[in-house]
């Protein structure tokens, strides 16, 4: 189980606790989260006595990158950006998954464009074919926060700050009024281009 402490991942990790405590759950910590992405995690380990495994960028590599293109390249261009979530979240990803047949998300299909056409039990070809469950494709905003009220899910708070989506400090932003989910993650980009390559179509 990939989490990033989304109000979904918290969903899903509640219903494994229950029908799969067995379950592996892994995060990233691509060395920007917020705190309180910090304090959700925490506030998971206490709630359900769980054991996450974390995965951080390979310091090299890293080094490199602000060494050579300073601490705000993501912002100078979508390769550029591309390359940094490549280094802080997907080669990580990659030695997450290793060994392993399959993975879970807390996808939605509502979530964005880039994500309307998911299926619930995918063939990952990004990661040796590896089978990926989206358990929630089809789960409204409603339903998630519905079920997230009624099992008293220890959720982010800045999603009460006006952040549906939470990823990089840097790469995230509150929304306005009547914006979609996703519109507060990279806002200076296009709204197809707001993947950061641990989900590739």
């Amino acid at each position: 189980m990939a989490c990033s402490f989304s109000v979904e991942d918290l969903a899903i990790i509640d219903l494994l606790h229950s029908l799969a405590p067995q379950v592996r759950v892994f995060a990233i910590d691509t060395g920007r989260l917020y705190e309180e992405t910090y304090e959700v995690a925490e506030a998971l380990l206490q709630k359900y006595q769980l054991q996450i495994d974390w995965y951080l960028p390979q310091t090299e590599a890293l080094q490199k990158l602000e060494r050579e293109k300073g601490l705000f390249s993501f912002r100078e261009s979508l390769d550029n950006r591309h390359e940094c979530c490549r280094i802080r979240k997907v080669e990580p990803l990659s030695r997450a998954l290793k060994g392993h047949s399959g993975w879970i998300t807390g996808q939605r299909r509502s979530q964005s464009t880039t994500r309307s056409a998911l299926a619930g039990i995918e063939i990952d070809a990004s990661h040796n074919n590896m089978v990926k469950i989206n358990p929630l494709i089809d789960w409204s905003n409603e339903e998630v926060w519905e079920y997230a009220t009624t099992h008293r899910l220890p959720v982010n708070r800045l999603h009460s700050q006006g952040y549906p989506s939470i990823g990089c400090a840097p790469c995230t932003r509150a929304i306005k009024p009547g914006e979609d989910v996703r519109a507060g993650r990279w806002w200076w980009e296009n709204p197809e281009h707001k993947e950061c390559g641990l989900h590739r179509p």
